[in-house]
């Protein structure tokens, strides 16, 4: 189903894809895209706005995650994102960068007293954090009431410190993002593992083993299913889907950790290529869509959607700009299990 804008921008209930193609045929819509997911916006106000229930199911995963938006009777659309892995190497690389700092003769700041006791460790908030920028981003889009999501439990045991603190973060990640659906008014259902696989397998869905494979089998299966838990109803699968990959960027450091030829030390990093965020769209007349990489010597290096670099040399003055992105973003149709994204491209 594509997702349907109102003329001041209000989410409004999905329509088919042949209710689609007469509202633009006839000049009352216009296609628009919300991190290149396909919505049109009506030109007037409808007659009718009546809303129904829509429910997201939430997959969580340790490398990919499953999303999927349903209405009580069709799925509006599938979501395959990576998880965030990258936050927990950084910050050990930041403590160690520190540390050394504080062990040369040279003056430094007194040690500050530990400010994150209590706090969320800062990669169980990066993982939880870009599930919530996801369910905004289709905030923007969906009027979405309901959010079904796959518990994580944790069993604690006695005088196992080292196992109770692998899986703490887990149900401190948890809380806080089921705290956050309930300050936003949403109705929040979650259902346990056993629950899940309990109602794929009277469905009869096969879920693969390659949990790395931007299939609807690897992830959008689970995600489906919790959907339909939600609403209690059948509905017939869709197994295209989007893929939503991260932009790994390097934040801007004062210079790189090694020293360059004659003991200097060259800058490094930064999220803005001569004035243009990093990761945005743009259109070039040679290369067409692509996402905006690193910049030097005054030139800008593009990569294509599929994220594979066409060239270093691009002036800025070539560039169209048509959005500022916080994911790579393709639409796959639906393929066949086992096969990869890469394999695809």
């Amino acid at each position: 189903m594509v997702p349907v804008l109102s003329r001041k921008n209000i989410p409004l209930m999905p329509c088919s894809e042949k209710r689609c193609r007469k509202l633009m045929d006839k000049g009352q819509a216009r296609a628009v895209w919300k991190n290149q997911i396909f919505c049109i916006q009506l030109l007037k106000d409808p007659s009718d706005s009546g809303y129904q229930d829509v429910t997201i199911g939430i997959d969580p995963g340790s490398k990919k995650e499953g999303i999927t938006v349903v209405t009580d009777t069709r799925v509006v659309l599938n979501i395959t994102t990576e998880a965030i892995t990258t936050v927990k190497d950084a910050i050990e690389t930041r403590r160690m960068l520190r540390r050394s700092r504080r062990g040369r003769n040279t003056p430094y700041r007194k040690c500050r007293f530990n400010r994150t006791i209590g706090r969320i460790p800062p990669s169980t908030k990066a993982r939880w954090d870009q599930k919530i920028r996801l369910l905004g981003l289709l905030q923007k889009m969906l009027p979405i009431t309901v959010v079904n999501l796959e518990d994580i439990s944790a069993v604690t045991k006695k005088g196992q410190r080292k196992w109770n603190v692998n899986f703490s973060p887990l149900e401190v990640g948890k809380t806080y993002f089921n705290q956050y659906i309930k300050s936003i008014g949403l109705m929040l259902h979650t259902t346990q593992g056993f629950e899940t696989k309990g109602h794929r397998d009277i469905r009869g869905f096969k879920k693969t083993k390659k949990k790395l494979d931007n299939v609807w089998e690897a992830h959008c299966v689970d995600s489906h299913s919790l959907c339909e838990i939600a609403t209690g109803t059948t509905i017939a699968p869709f197994k295209g889907m989007y893929i939503f990959e991260n932009f790994n960027f390097s934040r801007r450091q004062l210079h790189v950790q090694n020293f360059s030829t004659g003991g200097k030390r060259k800058e490094y990093g930064g999220t803005v290529s001569l004035g243009i965020p990093r990761g945005s769209l743009v259109r070039h007349p040679k290369f067409g869509l692509s996402y905006v990489g690193g910049a030097s010597k005054g030139f800008i290096s593009l990569h294509n959607l599929a994220g594979k670099r066409v060239t270093q040399s691009a002036k800025k003055t070539d560039l169209t700009i048509l959005n500022n992105n916080k994911w790579r973003t393709q639409f796959l149709p639906c393929l066949k299990a086992g096969v990869s994204l890469r394999e695809n491209r």
